[in-house]
């Protein structure tokens, strides 16, 4: 009997996508590797690393991220479609060892965007690996999107952002779907414990002096006890609305053998310093799926 082909399907999330690097690890002390993966957003980065035998160097690099490294990693670009430029995602992906190509990653692997133009999904499986990745992090009003083959490309969660029918289209027999965005309330924004501030304090930290002081003039006066929402709460929850929605009416068309379902609570997709605990429950979830897994993959 021919052993099935697994593919896994890494969801956007932004900072929350930080749970992959979890799944991944407590899938493959299962046994469980993927012979087919695909990313969006977030996805796309870890399932980048993962595919080319660099999943150590990203973890790493996650983890050593505070507030005062996001703070060095706002470069802020007001002309270029976005407040950043994630220059350093890029500077990240070139110091690794890894093909300069996606066809000669050792995996198939594809990444997912969105073209700016049509409105319509882009799959990036040829081509630049670090382009490919980059394009499909373009978060809306955050990070710029980017030209690849004469197409603006923004993020990939705006049309797909749970890519099952990208695994089968790689010939997946059996997909393992991962959404780092789940809510067990489907509470789309709280207003954030003082937690949350160290995050915006850190890209406050980022900007230029003249936005900051324009920034600083329209929240004089707000208090921690009593924040309304800033500019990155109303970002950032809307993306997750639309996104929401969009997960929702793909997976009723394209559901996948297993979902599994991270769920953090509190926690932005700008939290990209908070690693350690999207990881962590990244684990966790592939823990709790363990009869469903052995179920579907008979392991």
């Amino acid at each position: 009997m021919t052993k099935p082909k697994i593919g896994l399907a890494l969801g956007s999330g932004g900072a929350r996508g930080w749970a992959h690097i979890g799944v991944i690890r407590a899938l493959e002390e299962r046994g469980i590797k993927p012979d087919v993966v695909c990313g969006c957003s977030m996805g796309a980065l870890v399932g980048a690393a993962y595919v080319s035998g660099n999943l150590d160097a990203l973890e790493e690099w996650a983890r050593s991220i505070t507030t005062a490294k996001l703070a060095m990693m706002v470069d802020v670009s007001l002309n270029s479609g976005g407040l950043v430029e994630a220059k350093q995602v890029g500077k990240f992906f070139e110091s690794l060892n890894m093909p300069a190509n996606i066809q000669d990653l050792p995996i198939p692997f594809l990444t997912i965007a969105t073209d700016m133009r049509t409105g319509r999904e882009v799959w990036l499986k040829d081509g630049s690996i670090i382009e490919a990745v980059r394009a499909s992090i373009s978060l809306p009003g955050i990070i710029s999107p980017l030209e690849v083959n004469g197409r603006w490309l923004l993020d990939g969660g705006l049309t797909n952002p749970l890519p099952v029918s990208a695994c089968r289209a790689l010939g997946a027999d059996i997909v393992i779907a991962v959404n780092p965005e789940a809510k067990r309330l489907n509470v789309m924004w709280n207003e954030p414990p003082d937690r949350g501030d160290e995050t915006w304090a850190a890209i406050r930290a980022g900007l230029p002096s003249y936005v900051r002081g324009i920034v600083d003039v329209i929240t004089r006066g707000r208090t921690k006890s009593h924040r309304p929402p800033n500019y990155f709460d109303v970002v950032a929850t809307s993306i997750d609305v639309m996104v929401d929605q969009v997960r929702r009416s793909r997976l009723i068309g394209e559901p996948p053998h297993v979902l599994l379902d991270v769920h953090l609570e509190d926690f932005s997709v700008l939290d990209l310093n908070r690693a350690e605990a999207a990881i962590t429950e990244g684990r966790a979830t592939v823990n709790r799926a363990h009869e469903i897994l052995n179920e579907v993959l008979m392991v």
